[in-house]
């Protein structure tokens, strides 16, 4: 299946195997949630190592830990969709972050809405009854 096909189509094709590649990247990694903290809609969840955590800290901006591309990746640095922090929150176990943050572009996601426009965040579709997906308003 193409990327395009993945991010754009209306075919359920789920990723069960993630966590299995995230263990095997060898970093250390946590989840990281990034949520808009004025509507409370989760625009991305990734994974950061104690680097992407300082960085975001020194920063004020979500920044993750690509465990695909093995390296930092600050939101927006090359889109200009930069998520501002305004509170990093730990769960009780301290196993995972939550940025909330302020969008200070157009969008989240790295995909584009029919128009072109980034999408506020990267869940865009809804599984139906029939298992497939559908769009919502984005």
């Amino acid at each position: 299946m193409s990327d395009l096909e993945l991010e754009e189509g209306s075919v359920l094709n789920l990723d069960f195997t993630k966590l299995r590649k995230v263990a095997s990247c060898n970093a250390d990694v946590l989840l990281a949630i990034a949520q808009d903290v004025q509507t409370g809609e989760v625009l991305i969840v990734g994974y950061a190592n104690q680097l992407a955590l300082d960085t975001a800290r020194e920063c004020g901006m979500a920044t993750f830990w690509s465990t695909s591309r093995n390296e930092l990746w600050i939101k927006g640095k090359t889109s200009g969709d930069y998520l501002e922090i305004k509170e990093i929150r730990v769960n009780c176990e301290q196993n995972s972050i939550l940025y909330r943050v302020i969008p200070a572009g157009k969008g989240a996601c790295h995909t584009k809405n029919e128009l072109g426009v980034a999408r506020t965040g990267c869940y865009y579709r809804t599984i139906n009854k029939e298992g497939t997906l559908d769009f919502i308003g984005q």
